[in-house]
């Protein structure tokens, strides 16, 4: 039957894209549908061109900061060329054409579960045993008044620029807002953070908010914490932000970086019995959604990261070929892509004794304790914290505000997930010298808290 495959994934993201390969790689006949481009948010929009575009500033922050190092200079031209490049050039032929030429069937169009084991996309009506839903999620754009007139970006225009404008306001202190305010005001723009928690990324420990508050500052970002924007207007040109407390911003741009949601709206899904919540599609710890149906990624609200995503579509599609494999979510890592970079991993200390957990804790200053920021950097910078649960005596979370976090942060990642005892990693050896060998100083340093 030329419409019937073993399985259908609707949405191609990176959390589709996994699913696809892995179920075709094992011989099953996959179609594959996708509304908007093969490769979804992160390939263009998101993780890929953000972290391209943060790397020409951070490398020239990078040589300020290194000893014997001229300054480079940034040439946006150059570096807008190299972000279309990794994006394709928001082209997904050439991605389409290399899954067709493997045997999986692309549709483009938007996939409707039209009930269990059938898929309806631009007037064809697909049959499976198998639909897994792949669809990510959409930035949340909050209802301000006069923002639809006045224009806005979110994470799609901000990562696709032409230009750098003069100056921008932004919309949120998480981890989108943060690492775009950075890239723009390293380009010269005036940038302006608001964020109507107190503090930046709120889910964090407090230590790494001030710190990473302090490093922004220092670069001339301004913030504007425990506020909320009232209004958006547009004059002369310019956006104008009034908030909550009177203030009014000013900017050639207003970037919208609050979270972003699921989507779940027009998929059908109360046609094989799904409601989706707040948070979006409910998973078991096979990713399972329904009987025949899974969901993965974004469109889950387990957690929205890329990795996270791609580890859901390993677990499904393991559980579809057979395999006894079950999601958890223990040890997955978080990282901020500013500079330095900000990576933590596990519970926070708040969550920690909100569980009713016996703590012991250390903070350790990496230039105080290790020989890496000084071999590194100039004026080296860097923050360590760590958590133990002292009655089982194992790493239950770490944070890190410091050069290359994000590469050195995965120690901690792997003795969360296995529960090593503190007394193996106060046995382990890191390299001399590297950022790495800070974990031992901070486990020798761990103390209770009362």
């Amino acid at each position: 039957m030329p419409n019937r495959y073993d399985a259908i994934v609707i949405g191609a993201g990176p959390a589709g894209e996994v699913v696809v390969t892995r179920l075709s790689e094992r011989g099953m006949r996959v179609a594959l549908i996708e509304r908007e481009l093969v490769g979804g948010e992160c390939a263009y929009y998101a993780c890929i061109p953000s972290k391209t575009l943060l790397r020409a500033p951070e490398v020239r922050s990078e040589a300020e900061r290194a000893a014997g190092v001229e300054q480079p200079g940034l040439e946006w031209d150059k570096l807008a060329a190299y972000r279309d490049y990794m994006i394709r050039n928001l082209d997904d032929s050439g991605e389409i054409e290399s899954y067709r030429s493997s045997g999986v069937d692309v549709y483009k169009g938007t996939g409707t579960i039209a009930g269990p084991g059938a898929v309806e996309v631009s007037g064809e009506l697909l049959h499976t045993e198998r639909i897994i839903v792949a669809t990510g999620s959409d930035a949340l754009v909050p209802a301000l008044d006069g923002l639809d007139e006045a224009g806005y970006w979110t994470n799609r225009e901000a990562t696709t620029l032409s230009e750098v404008p003069g100056s921008v306001v932004v919309l949120g202190g998480g981890p989108v807002g943060i690492e775009l305010a950075q890239f723009l005001r390293r380009f010269e723009a005036r940038v302006t953070v608001v964020e109507a928690g107190e503090r930046l990324l709120a889910r964090e420990d407090p230590a790494v908010s001030e710190l990473l508050a302090g490093t922004l500052r220092g670069e001339g970002i301004e913030l504007r914490l425990g506020v909320q924007a009232e209004s958006v207007s547009r004059t002369n040109g310019e956006v104008r932000v009034r908030l909550d407390g009177g203030e009014e911003l000013t900017g050639n741009r207003l970037l919208i970086a609050v979270g972003r949601r699921p989507r779940t709206g027009g998929l059908g899904l109360e046609n094989v019995g799904i409601e989706p919540g707040e948070r979006g599609i409910e998973v078991d710890e096979h990713c399972r959604a329904a009987e025949g149906v899974w969901a993965v990624g974004d469109v889950t609200g387990v957690m929205p990261f890329t990795h996270v995503g791609k580890y859901q579509a390993r677990v499904a599609a393991d559980s579809i070929l057979g395999d006894d494999v079950r999601a958890s979510y223990d040890g997955i890592p978080r990282v901020v892509f500013s500079d330095p970079e900000v990576a933590a991993v596990g519970l926070t200390r708040a969550q920690a004794r909100e569980r009713g957990i016996s703590l012991s804790s250390a903070r350790l200053s990496l230039p105080d304790e290790i020989a890496r920021p000084w071999t590194y950097e100039q004026e080296p910078r860097g923050d360590l914290g760590l958590i133990a649960d002292r009655e089982r005596q194992v790493l239950i979370g770490a944070w890190a505000v410091a050069p290359l976090a994000s590469e050195w942060i995965h120690q901690a990642a792997l003795a969360i997930k296995t529960g090593t005892p503190l007394a193996v990693l106060r046995d382990t050896v890191a390299q001399f010298p590297t950022f790495t060998e800070a974990y031992l100083k901070a486990l020798e340093a761990l103390e209770p808290e009362g």
